[in-house]
């Protein structure tokens, strides 16, 4: 007898905190909230990248690099939003955003698409979520994932495996067969302009993009591990919405970094809700999901709570 799959949303549905009437309202699309954000995101990065080009002579070129790469990082926020096909009206627009996106962030598009739907499916189940983070052990495990070297190491390994035409088995769950050489195209392509990029750098002498682009992406991911730590880690590895996943109450500058994804939990029970229609969602699900009124403060308190429990606990 097959597995039934309950869904984020039958969830939803089924536990009575929305209609589809209701549903239906959420979800209608629009071009200009993201525009408009676009434009104020495009003005925040030429103000981050100013404070480079002021402070090149300087030691304060170092957290100037670091405050761009906040930024440059939160074009996760966007891909991940593009992914959903829930940031402009047209599925083109997302696909374009959402590719420019992944060649900043050296994170594959369409790959990223396939394994962020098995997360949506499977949320915080062991063994079958791609993208579960398990709860650190001890100190040591929490400041590792934090420090963004697994992460890198983990993401440019997959590139490099996807060039030579390969899926580890767990890919395969979740990348359709049909779609496997479309992964390898995708990383071959990314590989070829990372490689005219710094072949250019290398023939011209005109290093800029490692000062305003490499260096803060690296300065700003462990940033980003910060943030995506609070989502879920440290929730009950079961399949409620309600339970194994965390929204954070943070303030409007990070709101807007993070297109409205601190309403995480939001987001899950209905992912095709749009990031500018999650505030009144949130309003509708209040009482009924997890809320860390803290934000990303308090949600790592919260961990650390937990571990040194677990650690007096042996």
């Amino acid at each position: 007898m097959a597995k039934e799959i309950v869904t984020p949303l039958t969830q939803a549905l089924s536990e009575g905190k929305l209609t589809r009437e209701e549903l239906k309202s959420f979800m209608r699309r629009s071009d200009w909230p993201a525009l408009r954000l676009l434009v104020v995101w495009i003005v925040v990065l030429c103000m981050t990248s100013s404070l480079i080009y002021m402070s090149w002579d300087s030691w304060l070129i170092w957290p100037a690099m670091f405050i761009h790469g906040i930024v440059i990082v939160h074009h996760f926020s966007l891909e991940h939003e593009c992914v959903h096909y829930t940031v402009f009206r047209t599925r083109r627009l997302n696909d374009i955003a959402g590719y420019i996106c992944g060649l900043i962030l050296v994170l594959p598009f369409k790959h990223f698409r396939y394994e962020h739907c098995d997360h949506h499916t499977y949320t915080q189940l062991e063994g079958e979520d791609p993208e579960l983070v398990p709860m650190p052990q001890n100190l040591g495990q929490y400041l590792y994932y934090i420090s963004a070297v697994p992460y890198w190491r983990t993401k440019l390994t997959e590139l490099v495996r996807h060039v030579f035409g390969r899926l580890t088995d767990e890919e395969k769950r979740f990348v359709p067969e049909v779609e496997q050489k479309t992964i390898y195209l995708e990383a071959r392509l990314m590989a070829a302009f990372y490689v005219l990029v710094f072949g250019y750098m290398f023939a011209t002498g005109w290093y800029d993009l490692i000062w305003y682009w490499f260096i803060p992406l690296l300065l700003g991911e462990p940033v980003m591990r910060f943030v995506r730590m609070t989502e879920h880690v440290g929730r009950p590895t079961v399949a409620q919405m309600h339970e194994n996943t965390r929204t954070n109450i943070v303030s409007l500058p990070w709101r807007f970094l993070c297109w409205n994804m601190n309403y995480h939990a939001e987001h899950h029970y209905a992912s095709s809700v749009p990031f500018h229609a999650l505030p009144r969602l949130h309003e509708k699900l209040k009482g009924h999901i997890y809320v860390e009124k803290g934000g990303y403060i308090g949600a790592h308190k919260d961990i650390l709570t937990q571990l040194f429990s677990k650690s007096e606990g042996k």
